[in-house]
């Protein structure tokens, strides 16, 4: 038996050629063919009614949501903060107080001291001088009695000297009673 040449070609080529002239004859991409456009604008469509109804109903609302809290998160912070500062002020202002009322206070008693002190050192000075004034009135009285006392032992000193001189230059002795009328006129 002879064998047959068989016309058939093996099944993979002629899909090989047949994909190949089709694609030849298109003359490009799928995407561009008029005959696919009214499926691509359909699901175009769909995808973007999908995609609006996301946006709108689910994503939106929760971005509201969370720059609503974001916004209320910061207000209240700002409100919180000028709060806190004002707070801050007054207890500034209160410690300024309660330090010129501590600074008058420590004048006060400065003042209170001072004074203090210079009545007690007057007080102390009054009692010296007191003291002094008795001390120098005790001195005096001494004084004039040693004077008193020395005056009289001038008038018995000059006495003797006038007589040994008198005596000395006369070669004679004067009387008492010349000697007391000589000292009384000289002094």
């Amino acid at each position: 038996m002879a064998a047959e040449p068989t016309l058939e070609a093996p099944i993979g080529d002629v899909a090989a050629e047949t994909h190949a002239s089709t694609e030849h004859a298109s003359g490009g991409l799928p995407q561009f063919e008029l005959q696919h456009w009214v499926g691509q604008i359909g699901y175009l469509l769909i995808l973007f009614v999908i995609t609006y109804v996301l946006i709108a109903k689910v994503f939106a609302p929760r971005m509201r949501r969370v720059i609503d809290e974001r916004a209320e998160t910061i207000d209240g912070a700002i409100a919180t903060a000028r709060s806190v500062q004002a707070e801050a002020e007054a207890q500034a202002e209160a410690a300024r107080a309660e330090v010129e009322k501590a600074r008058a206070d420590a004048r006060a008693t400065a003042a209170a001291a001072k004074a203090r002190v210079t009545e007690e050192f007057n007080a102390r000075l009054a009692a010296d001088e007191a003291v002094v004034g008795a001390r120098i009135a005790e001195a005096e009285a001494k004084i004039a009695a040693t004077r008193d006392t020395a005056m009289g032992n001038v008038t018995t000193i000059a006495a003797d000297a006038t007589s040994a001189m008198v005596e000395r230059l006369t070669g004679k002795a004067p009387s008492a009673a010349e000697l007391n009328a000589t000292i009384k006129g000289a002094a």
